[in-house]
């Protein structure tokens, strides 16, 4: 059923939040599901992390098994550091393919405070200065204005959670319902193919099109799409082509009834996936 991505800093009280939450949802007699991002890694996650494709690997697993419990039985709480907003995405749009709500908690601790916590931490438990400073740079907090983090909400200091709020979120509104981006995808159409590869190619040439005479900081419009690109640097043609080979195999598992709405998708993509 319902969906809850937990994201925070390292040491931020994230499983702590977690247990809060699965404690108040089985006091309202309801089924919940913990995906746990640490328990899946096998090994010290201080390995896990300063190896990115251990890190990916466990990415991938956590996807996976978050999606394959999507159900209308169960809630399923995502608890892991959830640092990168395109794979927040992702589950965004799992979830709206399950035709099911989700939300966003986010642990909101400072740099500082998370670190003070770690350090406190056995040594068994705790991050190691490097990893944990790592992490720290990479994480790319939720923006409530983005629809794959909203709604979102969030756990200070005070550990204090707002479960009326996530549960009226949860059982009391409607879940978006699935679009073109989250639907089946009929592979034997060789024109959705076609349409799919020169679309996306002419939001690409758009984007290197704009970039000879706009700065970084400026949104430009993409001809065939409602949504604006985000300039928050200038991209090369190389990152702009590697984005699109993913979004080709991504898209091609997906519906599309509506082939026009093909440029669109593909710029939501893009503003979940570049880095700033």
């Amino acid at each position: 059923m319902p969906l809850i991505v937990v994201t925070g800093l390292p040491s931020s009280g994230k499983s702590t939040t977690v247990a809060k939450l699965e404690k108040f949802l089985s006091s309202k007699e309801k089924a919940v599901v913990v995906v746990s991002e640490e328990q899946l890694m096998g090994q010290d996650k201080n390995f896990i992390f300063s190896d990115s494709r251990h890190e990916k690997d466990v990415r991938g697993r956590l996807k996976s098994e978050v999606i394959k419990l999507l159900s209308k039985d169960s809630v399923v709480i995502c608890d892991g550091l959830n640092y990168i907003k395109g794979f927040r995405y992702e589950l965004f749009c799992a979830s709206k393919a399950g035709k099911t709500t989700q939300l966003t908690v986010q642990c909101d601790l400072s740099p500082a405070d998370a670190e003070n916590l770690n350090a406190a931490r056995d040594d068994t438990e705790r991050y190691s200065d490097e990893i944990f400073k790592a992490l720290v740079q990479r994480y790319e907090a939720p923006i409530s204005s983005n629809r794959w983090d909203a709604p979102l909400y969030l756990v200070l200091k005070d550990g204090v959670v707002n479960f009326d709020g996530i549960y009226d979120s949860l059982f009391n509104k409607k879940a978006p319902p699935p679009n073109m981006s989250t639907q089946n995808a009929p592979l034997s159409s060789t024109n959705f193919v076609y349409e799919l590869d020169r679309q996306t190619q002419a939001v690409v040439s758009a984007i290197m099109d704009a970039q000879k005479t706009t700065g970084a900081g400026t949104e430009i419009c993409i001809p065939g799409s409602s949504d604006k690109i985000q300039l928050n640097r200038v991209y090369t043609l190389s990152e702009l082509a590697r984005i699109k080979r993913q979004f080709l195999v991504y898209a091609k598992q997906k519906s599309c009834q509506d082939m026009t709405r093909l440029s669109t998708m593909f710029v939501q993509y893009l503003n979940a996936n570049l880095t700033e």
